[in-house]
């Protein structure tokens, strides 16, 4: 009987699997192709011309003068943001799950973010640390340096040209993981509200500390869900590009301030697209990596 009704299952599947054939399995294999193709036309190849064979692209993209560079900046982004923005999101929803008043409104609050275009939070970033003019001579300074006047701390130029790397990185690092925070409180304070009650009331009795509780009892029981938020963190943090354009703008070589996405995009826009392929299936057996290696943690740290 069940044999019978196969059908029926592979029919409720067929839509799903017909949008990921068509718009992930067909453009991630036709990607690997294009990144061995060398000089390739897509409208030289529409017409049936032949490129040569080779690892040519891949040269291109390791020899290109700002690699390291934007190779750099991306992995900074991801050992920066993905720990803090973890930590912190796990501190918020423990204090969130530990309140009654309130707590749907500031659930709300905190989550608001997440809903909000982040080219257009990007822009507000900038303007906040903002500085126009050069040495003593300042015209006009953003909030934050406005606020770090009242404590006799000069105006620092954050992102403008001439900027240091480090002020750069702060301020996109602070970005990053403001606008990481909503979707990673959603999951814990998720997984928090499933904890059994009876742990905390056995805790209470044998007059343990918060910190211990905190150690003991909520970080094992909710760490599927700190292993997921983390290995979806160091995914989006190797991808991240719209944060870096919604502060610096497009031209963030300039800045040198580019990251990987941002060189594939490049690529692309000077249609050089085997050096974009090249580009995105290296970055994608980086993040293949990565993530192999947070399962095998998981596999020996997390408690199912």
């Amino acid at each position: 009987m069940e044999k019978k009704n196969n059908w029926k299952a592979w029919l409720y599947l067929a839509p799903a699997l017909v949008l990921l054939a068509v718009f992930t399995f067909y453009p991630f294999f036709k990607t690997i192709g294009i990144s061995f193709l060398e000089n390739y036309d897509p409208l030289a190849a529409a017409s049936g011309a032949s490129f040569k064979i080779g690892i040519g692209n891949f040269r291109d993209v390791i020899s290109y003068s700002k690699f390291k560079e934007i190779m750099f900046n991306t992995i900074l982004i991801v050992v920066i943001t993905v720990p803090a923005s973890t930590l912190l999101a796990l501190l918020i929803a423990v204090a969130l799950n530990s309140i009654k008043p309130l707590q749907k409104i500031f659930q709300t609050i905190f989550f608001l973010p997440y809903v909000t275009n982040s080219i257009a939070i990007g822009m507000v970033f900038s303007i906040m640390f903002q500085v126009v003019g050069v040495g003593d001579i300042i015209q006009t300074a953003g909030i934050i340096n406005k606020f770090l006047g009242f404590f006799g701390i000069g105006a620092i130029n954050w992102i403008g040209i001439g900027a240091s790397k480090a002020a750069k990185m702060t301020v996109l690092c602070i970005y990053i993981i403001w606008n990481a925070l909503p979707f990673k409180i959603l999951i814990l304070v998720g997984a928090l509200q499933s904890v059994n009650k009876q742990y905390y009331d056995a805790a209470k009795i044998d007059c343990a500390s918060r910190f211990r509780v905190f150690t003991k009892i909520t970080v094992p029981l909710i760490s599927p869900m700190i292993a997921y938020v983390l290995i979806t963190g160091f995914i989006g943090a190797f991808k991240e590009y719209t944060s870096v354009i919604g502060i610096f703008g497009e031209k963030l070589d300039i800045y040198g301030m580019n990251t990987v996405v941002g060189f594939i995009y490049n690529a692309l826009a000077n249609t050089n697209y085997g050096r974009a392929s090249a580009g995105a299936l290296i970055l994608f057996v980086i993040i293949l990596i990565i993530t192999a290696l947070n399962l095998y943690v998981s596999k020996k740290k997390v408690h199912y």
